[in-house]
C-alpha cells in the first residue's frame, strides 16, 4: 500500500481495476462443474462395478464430448465403449443425446451411459 500512496488516483484505480480483471479471469478459468455420472450394464462393469459417481470438469467448455474424453482417461476399461458413439448412448437429464450431437453440461446435470441392450 505504501507504493500506492504517492501515485495519481486515476493510475491506482486503474491497477486496482486491471488486478481485479485478472482475478476474475483466473477464477473463471479454474472454475469446475460437478456432474452426476449414472453406469449401466457394461459401463458399470468396465468402470469397475459402481453405479455412479460425481465427476468434475472444467467450467469452461464443458460438453458431452469433453466428458467422454475424460472419462476415458479416469476409466481405462471403459475407453473402448466411451469413445465410439454407436457403443455408448449419452442421456443427459434423462434426454438421450443423439449421435454427432454435442450438449453443453451445467453443474448437477446427471449423465447416464448407456451401452447397446442386447438379449434375446
Amino acid at each position: 500500500f505504501v507504493l500506492f500512496q504517492n501515485l495519481p488516483h486515476t493510475i491506482y484505480r486503474s491497477l486496482v481495476t486491471i488486478d481485479a480483471e485478472i482475478f476474475h479471469k483466473r477464477a473463471a478459468a479454474m472454475a469446475t462443474i460437478t456432474i452426476k455420472i449414472l453406469f449401466f450394464a457394461s459401463a458399470r462393469e468396465a468402470a469397475g462395478g459402481i453405479t455412479s459417481a460425481n465427476l468434475e470438469l472444467d467450467a469452461d467448455g464443458a460438453d458431452t464430448q469433453v466428458l467422454r474424453a475424460k472419462l476415458a482417461v479416469q476409466y481405462p476399461k471403459l475407453a473402448p465403449l466411451v469413445q465410439d458413439e454407436e457403443n455408448l448412448t449419452l442421456a443427459l437429464n434423462e434426454e438421450y443425446v443423439d449421435m454427432g450431437e454435442v450438449k453443453t453440461l451445467s453443474s448437477g446435470d446427471t449423465v447416464a451411459l448407456i451401452p447397446p441392450i442386447s438379449g434375446g
